[in-house]
């Protein structure tokens, strides 16, 4: 059997082959005695789901092992976006959560993803004891449950809608007055996901023109991944472009990440996204504070910080990271350049409903011009554009152990550009003399290696590229 382990966000496997329900099983009973460890199961646990294949299934048999532990399981009514879950964590002061989802993976994939109490994921230190429960548990039946009927009749199990607790929450973080008073038409994707009445409800009630994509379970996703990338959203491009529309938004299979297409049908890549919206937060809110990114995550981000007098904090990759940072009250926003964000007093979570939102608010305050200009606004602040990439390379074992062996030892130079600096916070990252970098990355949830590479210069990081390619598959 496949070792069960946590990566960036959760354990996640292929249904049937290692996301069984012998497995979700092993995982939830550690995951009970983790919490019942920690004196946390009077707290009780959220219990949430996607719309994937068997996903209500997986999380029933969730709840029935919290049950059988005596921890009360808050069971979701229906599919719910992980911001949603992340916010009822705090909202009930609940002792975690337990998401059944694989979030943007392609439909052959499920997942369980486990939140602290603070509503954020579960930081390496926890999930590392879970694991080490698993372990204890292997191919042993060892697992206290108990039916749902029984679970309800002694009142360790309570089924909830956290849906309008959450959009409350939005209203009074979003300037929905300012959406209103613009008159947008908006086109939205929720990819066959959690996000259906979400962004477009909300966007409804603030009087916007709406058409919305996508909007019913498919638990094949229509044959892609529920992933908001520019492949995946070209028929929202198509859309927006056809009705004349201000801006398309977009969120993947469980709401927490976020995909934006301008006007014009451009899609905005997440690093840009993360930009902008960090200084429209800073000259719109008026907050103090620091700006978190991953270290994968693009540099325009210190350059606008650089710009507005705010300090940078570089995170290994793995949102649970800036989470930590946003429960302790110290970020602005905190992003990752895989379309992953959250802001000052809010969860310390990913949330893709609210960056879309945000975005519609920022164009309607920006009096509606195209996110390309304010790009363009943007990069002549800082010095000039910033040119980034990011590539997923599908390697065998064999090839990915290799690429781990050279990477132990960097390289003095790459594409003839001499190495000045090597970051091993998350990966190896080499920094170059004229701005540019490239980072060399394992995936913590798929079998790829990812490449990113960044430049002041189109040419120079197409260069960088194909050198960070060779280096990958020699």
């Amino acid at each position: 059997m496949p070792e069960i382990k946590f990566g960036t966000s959760g354990w996640r496997g292929v249904i049937a082959d290692d996301f069984t329900f012998t497995n979700v099983r092993m995982v939830t009973q550690s995951i009970a005695e983790h919490l019942l460890s920690e004196g946390l199961q009077g707290r009780g646990v959220v219990v949430g789901y996607d719309t994937r294949f068997l996903s209500e299934a997986f999380a029933h048999q969730v709840a029935k092992i919290l049950a059988g532990n005596d921890i009360p399981a808050f069971l979701c009514l229906h599919e719910t976006p992980t911001p949603t879950i992340s916010y009822e964590i705090i909202r009930r002061k609940a002792g975690g959560a337990i998401n059944i989802t694989a979030s943007h993976n392609p439909a052959e994939y499920n997942g369980l993803k486990f939140s602290s109490a603070d509503g954020g994921p579960a930081l390496p230190e926890v999930t590392r004891k879970i694991e080490a429960r698993i372990q204890q548990l292997l191919g042993s039946s060892d697992f206290q449950e108990i039916s749902m009927g029984e679970a309800e009749s002694k009142g360790l199990l309570e089924k909830i809608d956290p849906r309008e607790a959450y959009l409350e929450r939005l209203r009074q973080i979003v300037d929905l007055d300012a959406i209103a008073s613009s008159q947008m038409k908006v086109v939205v994707d929720v990819l066959y996901g959690t996000g259906r009445g979400y962004v477009d409800q909300a966007l409804q009630k603030a009087g916007c023109q709406v058409k919305i994509l996508h909007d019913w379970r498919d638990p094949y996703f229509g044959h892609a991944a529920p992933d908001p990338s520019e492949e995946n959203l070209k028929e929202l491009a198509f859309h927006v472009m056809e009705g004349g529309c201000h801006l398309g938004v977009a969120t993947d299979g469980d709401g927490d990440r976020f995909g934006i297409v301008d006007a014009d049908g451009t899609f905005i890549l997440p690093n840009y996204v993360l930009a902008l919206l960090f200084k429209h937060l800073v000259q719109s809110r008026g907050w103090k504070g620091a700006v978190a990114r991953s270290v994968a995550t693009t540099h325009l981000i210190d350059a606008v910080a650089k710009r507005y007098g705010v300090s940078v904090i570089e995170t290994p990759v793995g949102f649970k990271y800036i989470g930590e940072l946003i429960c302790q009250d110290r970020l602005i926003l905190g992003g990752e350049e895989s379309a992953g964000m959250s802001i000052k007093g809010h969860i310390p979570e990913k949330d893709g409903i609210l960056a879309c939102l945000l975005m519609a608010e920022m164009v309607a305050r920006a009096n509606k011009p195209r996110v390309r200009h304010l790009l363009r606004d943007l990069f002549a602040e800082v010095g000039g554009p910033i040119y980034t990439r990011r590539v997923n390379c599908q390697l065998e074992p064999a090839s990915m152990d290799r690429l781990k062996e050279k990477l132990r030892y960097p390289p003095f130079t790459l594409g003839e550009q001499k190495v000045v600096e090597v970051n091993e916070l998350d990966g190896v990252k080499l920094m170059f003399g004229d701005e540019s970098w490239v980072l060399f990355r394992a995936s913590g949830t798929e079998p790829v290696a990812r490449l990113y590479v960044e430049a002041r210069d189109d040419v120079q990081m197409n260069r960088l590229l194909a050198a960070g390619m060779d280096f990958i598959y020699s």
